[in-house]
């Protein structure tokens, strides 16, 4: 049997761990702004859907209830502004790492095909293409930079994860255009779509961008960030049908089900605008403590305009960056995570509970 394993990189938070025992050993205790993880409590309304739901003895089906598809197509809608959608343009996921892992595999992609993904990302869409020995190839402009043969799978961005770079409306409109043009698929991350601070992220299936047809285009949503869901592995992926469809039926015969009480949750978190109002507003007070805090500091900003982290440079290798902060009990992501593009980049994630960013605020003062 060969190891699956060997295809892919070193897991990079374990390079971690000695700058974590270094901030662990402040006098006041770690900060940890670098895994970005929610802290705050989950909505109660989501809460009582959940346990309302908790007497569920029966298997739970892959596509989800009438109920969920409703509101998936609801919010789709209503928040994305995509218009005459159906219950065949959604499908529940277990969790978006799941999905970003496992798709290339699920498209039937392997060896001679190429996954594209941006210079700065999220690790596991390099995982996802070698976990099915697709060959992953980064883009600053995937226009420009990409020779579309052999291209099966584009991943887009925005808002992005490390950066918080947004992608104006004409710049997905030009990227899905040439998409079309050679046959290849996109599916776009919009994971934090609801999380714009400085700019008003559009998704891909807006009528601007796509021009009212989803062929070719998908959109990945997760509740972990705007509804504090992360423990609920509640996401979903909306867009062509006939891409959706067939996912549907390869994911029945894996059993990747989204469990029944999560599928209540959901609609509970989709109908709801007024948590994801709460939410944002606790984020956006830590976000700006933190931004001047860093500033102050003698750190250099750049994009962040949305998403849930910020990204910083002292102009120096991210390890001393992060070596630095960790003397002050302070643990943030180094920048080459994402890529070797970020070498000088830290991301520092304003997910910690407003005494820990307050803490975190002072010892940078």
């Amino acid at each position: 049997m060969s190891a699956v394993s060997s295809r892919l990189p070193v897991f990079p938070w374990d390079k971690l761990e000695p700058y974590k025992a270094t901030a662990a050993a402040h006098p006041d205790g770690i900060v940890d702004l670098s895994v970005g993880t929610p802290v705050d409590p989950v909505p109660g309304l989501v809460q009582r859907a959940l346990v309302a739901a908790a007497d569920s003895p029966g298997y739970p089906t892959v596509w989800g209830t009438p109920a969920l598809r409703d509101a998936l197509v609801s919010w789709c809608e209503r928040r994305l502004g995509a218009v005459s959608f159906a219950h065949t343009h959604v499908l529940p996921v277990v969790g978006s790492k799941e999905l970003v892992a496992w798709l290339p595999t699920q498209l039937g992609l392997g060896p001679g095909d190429t996954v594209a993904y941006p210079r700065l990302a999220y690790p596991t869409y390099e995982v996802g293409a070698r976990l099915c020995g697709a060959t992953p190839v980064v883009y600053d402009d995937p226009v420009a930079d990409l020779d579309p043969a052999g291209l099966k799978l584009l991943w887009l961005n925005s808002p992005s994860n490390p950066t918080g770079r947004v992608l104006a409306a004409d710049e997905l409109t030009r990227i899905v255009a040439w998409a079309r043009e050679h046959g290849v698929l996109v599916f776009s991350d919009e994971c934090y779509l609801e999380l714009g601070w400085e700019a008003e992220p559009v998704s891909v299936l807006h009528p601007d961008v796509c021009g009212g047809t989803y062929d070719g285009i998908v959109s990945v949503h997760s509740l972990s960030k705007r509804s504090n869901l992360a423990g609920y592995r509640a996401a979903f992926v909306a867009g062509d049908p006939a891409v959706l469809g067939e996912l549907l039926q390869i994911r029945k015969h894996g059993g990747m089900m989204t469990p029944a009480p999560v599928q209540a949750a959901t609609v509970a978190a989709l109908g709801d605008d007024t948590h994801v109002a709460e939410q944002r507003a606790r984020y956006a007070a830590r976000r700006l403590a933190l931004r001047e805090a860093l500033l102050h500091h003698g750190f250099r900003i750049e994009h962040s305009e949305a998403s849930l982290y910020l990204w910083a440079t002292r102009d120096e290798p991210c390890w001393d960056t992060v070596a630095h902060l960790a003397e002050r009990g302070i643990l943030v992501a180094p920048g080459d995570f994402y890529g070797t593009a970020g070498e000088r980049f830290v991301r520092v994630a304003f997910t910690a509970t407003d005494e820990r960013v307050e803490a975190a605020v002072k010892r940078l003062g």
